[in-house]
């Protein structure tokens, strides 16, 4: 389950952010920034316009407020970016926490022994030994047993997980603590490079760069807010040629609401927000450019197993032969299946006893021989005495069968076909020379995934399952699970040609994998997503990792990539459309005693020209306040065509952004008039 985020009103995570902002406003650190560094020095100016009316004894009310409207309005930019990152504050401290404190038990030599040491000295290769109750030292693999894992602290999810030596569910996190039995893991990630080291740097934005989306906005920004400088610098100008004078503080204060701060002062926020919401679903961005990139995909890669189905098979039927008795097909499975501790295995016990009667049997006094499952027969079984029943692939049964002196029975294949079409694994059945039937292996497509599918298609992308199945079981899997596309009898080649080709197409792919045969694909592909239970080669192939390795999590992490992208897109859109109401509010109020006739324009009836500049002010740096819980939180997205967003996003933020300052500035003007300010 998704880790809670702290309320944005939590006293723990506003006071620190109040300290915090004063740091920002260092001008070096605020250059990255152009408009609101642009503002500073404007608000520098008007602190410099100040002090010279007050040293000559000039009136210096109005120039004062101005230059603490104009701290104010930079100040509350860099609270902004300062609360979006101290969401992660406390997460990152506790996690810094666990890095220091944990000791490690570090393996000496072969005898046993081991040494305790803190575990950021450990080195890549080294061997320790877990042991109930403690914290997994670092990231690693696990070489040797198995242990019950709390991930809680890690992954937000609080059952624990099997952890083991060998397969798909070998390594393991730094932080996590083992329950149960112990393990032996070797370290995979030097002290400095874990996840948790990333974690912490990427919940305290420490590490994080602009994505080109945001250089190029802020590009944009400083090409505006360079057009409006030049455009007020001109006035003085015109305003001679008119006969009048416009002061300097009038100027600065025209500057400031001319220039786009709304979203010049949210920006960074948006950014950090949107990658503070991946953590929050337990997932490791390595890059704000992945991210955005997962907003713009057009095409996504599933596996089949685990992602599109539960990913055991399980028994759910059993086909026998002309002549077999069910019950013979089913105590024949069962008997070769009693010592398979796979998921099919123990499904096939299950179903015999429940349609037959048939229970476990002691296999000792049968001098039962059990064969194991290999890669080259393709086959398990049992010997009892003289028999020797078999069970497994088709071809591989039939040519067993055959070596003995027998022959498959023409209804075989038909059976075979008729599962296999059906998006079924047959697993053939044989005692001795005679076939018995086909035991009915059916993937079972998760509850819900459908549907998903559909938002995606909503979204405009087109869902691909990849799978190792024949393309007949493929295509049958693939229609009840309702994706647009297959790929089957995947290999690595294959998948990374199928992405090559979709990004020549010019679309942007997204994929999850977890093996060392997807560490190529997830490399290529714009979005790769590795599952933290898989392969170093996989985690180190993608651009995300996901904590919880839950493979449908690629539907979320889209979402909020678009998220991400209509939050920015959306507050750009309130700010130019805000910029444009606040004209009206200054401009008249500029010029109205050179050009009486500007007062037409004066259509929100402000009391005064000096009440109207100041009331814009305010205004402009309120509004950032105003909007930072909706650039922490994101705009809420749902699956619609992109005809539709843009129309929701010009009517609701464009609209917004044109009618909130005339109310606004109303209120305001009335406030400052009511209380003497101007």
């Amino acid at each position: 389950m998704p880790a809670q985020p702290r309320s944005l009103f939590d006293p723990a995570l506003i006071v620190p952010a109040l300290g915090a902002a004063f740091g920002k406003l260092d001008p070096r650190q605020l250059i990255r920034n152009p408009v609101m560094f642009a503002v500073e020095v404007v608000a520098l100016v008007a602190a410099v316009l100040f002090a010279r009316d007050l040293a000559s004894g000039a009136p210096a009310a109005f120039s004062g407020q101005l230059a603490v409207w104009l701290w104010l309005t930079v100040y509350f930019a860099t609270f902004s970016e300062a609360i979006a990152e101290g969401r992660g504050k406390a997460q990152a401290d506790a996690l810094r926490r666990t890095r220091s404190e944990t000791m490690a038990k570090r393996l000496i030599g072969e005898g046993g022994g081991f040494e305790e040491i803190a575990a950021p000295a450990l080195k890549v290769g080294d061997l320790v030994l877990v042991e109930p109750g403690d914290l997994v030292p670092g990231d690693g693999e696990v070489v040797e047993g198995v242990a019950t894992v709390d991930e809680s602290a890690i992954t937000g999810e609080s059952a624990p997980v099997i952890r083991e030596s060998g397969g798909d569910r070998s390594a393991v996190t730094g932080g996590t603590k083992v329950l149960s039995d112990h393990i032996k893991v070797r370290i995979t990630a030097a002290s400095g490079s874990s996840f948790l080291d990333r974690m912490i740097a990427l919940v305290e934005g420490a590490e994080r760069a602009k994505t080109p989306n945001e250089v190029a906005l802020t590009i944009l920004l400083a090409g505006l807010s360079l057009i409006f400088m030049l455009a007020v610098a001109t006035i003085p100008s015109f305003a001679a040629y008119s006969g009048g004078v416009v002061p300097v503080v009038v100027l600065v204060a025209l500057f400031v609401t001319l220039i786009p701060t709304t979203i010049g002062g949210l920006l960074s926020a948006i950014g950090i927000a949107g990658m503070n919401r991946l953590v929050r679903f337990n997932v490791l961005a390595m890059s704000g450019r992945a991210v955005e990139a997962a907003g713009d995909v057009d095409v996504l890669l599933l596996d089949k197993t685990g992602t599109i189905t539960l990913g055991n098979r399980q028994a759910a039927e059993f086909l026998p032969l002309p002549g077999v008795r069910p019950s013979e097909l089913a105590d024949a499975a069962q008997l070769a299946s009693l010592s398979d501790e796979t998921p099919e295995g123990r499904s096939i016990v299950v179903l015999a006893k429940a349609e037959h009667g048939l229970r476990g049997r002691e296999m000792g006094p049968l001098e039962a021989s059990f064969i194991p499952f290999s890669a080259q027969t393709r086959m398990s079984g049992v010997d009892i005495g003289a028999t020797k029943i078999r069970k497994g692939a088709a071809d591989a049964v039939i040519r067993h069968v055959k070596a003995l002196g027998g022959s498959a029975p023409e209804e075989l294949s038909e059976i075979v076909e008729r599962v296999a079409r059906d998006g079924g694994t047959p697993l053939v059945v044989a005692a001795d020379q005679k076939v018995l039937g086909v035991v009915y292996l059916k993937d079972i497509v998760k509850g819900g995934i459908r549907e998903r599918f559909q938002e995606l298609r909503a979204m405009g992308i087109r869902t691909v399952m990849i799978t190792g199945d024949n393309p007949m079981t493929a295509a049958a899997i693939a229609a009840e699970a309702g994706v647009d596309d297959f790929l089957a009898e995947a290999t690595p080649e294959a998948k990374l040609a199928l992405i090559r080709k979709e990004q020549e197409a010019g679309k942007l792919v997204a994929m999850c994998g977890d093996g060392t045969n997807d560490a190529p694909a997830l490399a290529q592909a714009d979005v790769g997503v590795a599952m933290q239970t898989g392969t170093v080669a996989a985690r180190e192939a993608g651009n995300m990792v996901d904590l919880d390795s839950d493979p449908t999590k690629l539907i979320e992490i889209v979402g909020i990539g678009k998220q991400l992208l209509m939050t920015r897109g959306a507050l750009t859109t309130f700010s130019i459309a805000n910029d444009v109401a606040k004209y009206f509010a200054i401009i008249p109020a500029m010029f109205v005693a050179l050009y009486p006739g500007l007062g037409a324009l004066n259509v929100m009836g402000l009391a005064s020209p000096q009440s109207a500049i100041l009331s814009a002010i305010i205004f402009n740096a309120l509004i950032i306040v105003a909007l930072v819980p909706l650039a922490l939180r994101g705009v809420s997205y749902t699956p619609s065509s992109a005809a539709a967003l843009l129309r929701r996003n010009l009517l609701v933020y464009g609209l917004g952004g044109l009618i909130a300052p005339f109310v606004g500035i109303k209120l305001i003007d009335l406030a400052v008039t009511a209380i003497g300010l101007a």
